[in-house]
């Protein structure tokens, strides 16, 4: 018997032994005085065995029939194993006929060890203790937001910060992420404080090839190669959660920051970007800690201004057809006929292309003039953009959009050449103008 079955035993057994009335117990059940004298006749006639439910231990009026579960399971195991209970619910209903509510089979699944519940798919990650020393670590990351709030359109904030000290090392308002921005954030950094032992970042395409069959290249990424010819290692992260110091840092900004972009009446990247030196010194008197060794682990940049322009750059190969021509960009690239060109059909050259000036084109580090034939259209439909850059793609497809161009339509008498002229007014000499006209037409004649 249940709990509030034996209740009921005990306070209809004081009502026989007229120690309690019947509104008294019908308060005390939680029942109506009517259901009472019910239960009370049963008890009086039957005793205690009249309280239990008689549905007890009878199967349910919509139970599934014997052999429905081993059946839905195993379809489930052989077809659907990898599949979630809403969706495997759907599937047995639309292609093996079998209705299984989809609670029931979230239950089946999961006595099977077919389906896991929410808390027990919960990961748990584990505490990373501090780099020791200053330089050792920097992680960096780009945290789009509405920095300027209403005054100005939403960026991104490139953050480089310190494993080991928690100090803001670079900080760089850009449009998205992209590989240009962080080739322009990187050359700041070496600028300042020189080269550290590593990066550590997210799995975003600027620094990590993300398709394990893709055609061509080295499996490298162009920010990768950079920082392979600097010496700088470059680590992706698992998680958020492994590059905390960043995430958190990212947060805090979004906070600070906009507040003191506000104060200083701040509305666009570049007022944004003349504002961070002071807050970024200010930042760091606030919230960064002295590392656990005193060791400085930046290494002095020792390349000069010129090389460095050649290692930030987008840097490809080429394959010279026998028209000593080659495509880049949707463009064709036509080298001019030299005793130098004549001689790499058949060959790779290699295409530096800058951020601030024209691409060369170079073999063997000789610069090749060349001509550009442009087949780009306005919009590329079939272009692929990553969700961190959807902002600043459609933005371009806005602006490019908001380009009237209308049509300039010709009237039939326009497409004959007619022109008109203006209004003639006729003054007291027109007819005397008029018979020395007809005069002049008659005498030839």
């Amino acid at each position: 018997m249940s709990g509030r079955e034996l209740q009921r035993i005990e306070v209809l057994s004081e009502v026989v032994a007229k120690k309690r009335t019947e509104r008294s117990a019908a308060a005390v059940l939680g029942i109506s005085t009517r259901q009472t004298r019910r239960l009370l006749t049963a008890y009086r006639d039957s005793g205690g065995s009249a309280l239990i439910h008689k549905a007890r231990g009878r199967a349910s009026n919509n139970h599934l029939i014997a052999g429905v579960r081993e059946y839905a399971m195993a379809i489930v195991r052989s077809k659907y194993a990898d599949f979630g209970p809403t969706l495997a619910s759907e599937m047995l209903l639309e292609k093996n006929e079998l209705k299984v509510s989809r609670e029931t089979l979230r239950k089946w699944m999961i006595e099977e060890g077919l389906w896991l519940s929410r808390r027990q798919r919960r990961s748990f990650h584990q505490p990373r203790l501090r780099r020791e020393r200053y330089g050792e670590l920097i992680q960096i990351d780009g945290s789009e937001h509405r920095w300027f709030e209403q005054r100005g359109e939403p960026c991104t904030l490139l953050v480089f910060i310190d494993d080991a000290t928690s100090q803001l090392m670079q900080l760089s308002f850009v449009p998205s992420e992209s590989t240009d921005t962080y080739f322009e954030a990187l050359r700041g950094y070496l600028e300042r404080h020189g080269c550290p032992v590593a990066f550590y970042s997210d799995k975003h395409t600027v620094f990590r090839v993300n398709r394990p069959d893709a055609k061509g290249g080295s499996g490298m990424t162009q920010f990768g190669r950079a920082l392979a010819e600097l010496n700088i290692e470059i680590m992706c992260a698992n998680s958020s959660q492994a590059k905390g110091r960043v995430e958190r840092a990212n947060r805090t900004l979004q906070d600070r920051l906009v507040k003191e972009l506000r104060l200083a009446g701040a509305c666009d990247m570049e007022s944004g970007n003349a504002l961070l030196p002071v807050f970024l010194d200010r930042f760091n008197k606030r919230f960064a800690i002295p590392a656990a060794s005193a060791e400085n682990l930046h290494r002095k940049l020792n390349v000069p201004s010129s090389r460095l322009n050649d290692i930030l750059c987008h840097r490809e190969q080429r394959y010279v057809g026998a028209q000593l021509t080659f495509h880049y960009g949707r463009r064709q690239i036509i080298l001019d006929r030299s005793e130098l060109s004549e001689e790499l059909a058949g060959k790779y050259v290699e295409v530096y292309d800058f951020s601030d000036r024209p691409l060369e084109v170079r073999w063997k580090g000789h610069s090749l003039p060349y001509r550009v034939f442009d087949k780009e259209q306005r919009v590329n439909q079939s272009a692929i953009v990553e969700n961190k850059r959807l902002g600043h793609a459609l933005a371009i497809v806005k602006a490019q959009q908001d380009i009237t161009r209308t049509a300039k339509v010709m009237t039939n008498s326009q497409k004959g050449g007619y022109k008109k002229r203006g209004r003639k007014v006729y003054g007291p000499d027109y007819y005397e103008e008029l018979q020395s006209a007809q005069a002049a037409v008659e005498m030839p004649v």
